[in-house]
């Protein structure tokens, strides 16, 4: 991290934000770190500690597939892909996220 700011997610948010990235286009490990701080003005930082864990998890979840290629410049990397699956949980998941986050706004925003 930048500061000593704590950037901790909501339990499942960063695999919504995995599913809903890979949705768009699959794509490696760290291209998913590069998106997550450039879409969230870099309020948000996404560490290898967290990313590959979560992915392991969805890979065993059903919810991505990974397949290894190799890159522009010769490296093998692995490339993660939404399934059908994964498409259906951030459906479903994405509803209840943004009730929770309403829940939190509305507790955070000063009395009038």
């Amino acid at each position: 991290m930048k500061n000593s700011t704590r950037k901790d997610l909501f339990p499942g948010a960063l695999e919504l934000m995995i599913l809903r990235t890979l949705r768009h286009e699959p794509m490696h490990g760290y291209a998913l770190v590069q998106h997550i701080t450039r879409a969230s003005n870099e309020l948000l930082q996404v560490e290898e500690g967290s990313l590959y864990p979560a992915l392991q998890r969805m890979l065993k979840e059903g919810w991505v597939t990974a397949a290894w290629k190799q890159s522009a410049n010769g490296r093998r990397i692995r490339v993660y892909r939404v399934t059908a699956a994964g498409t259906r949980h951030l459906e479903d998941h994405m509803s209840h996220f943004e009730r929770m986050l309403e829940g939190v706004r509305l507790v955070l925003m000063p009395e009038t």
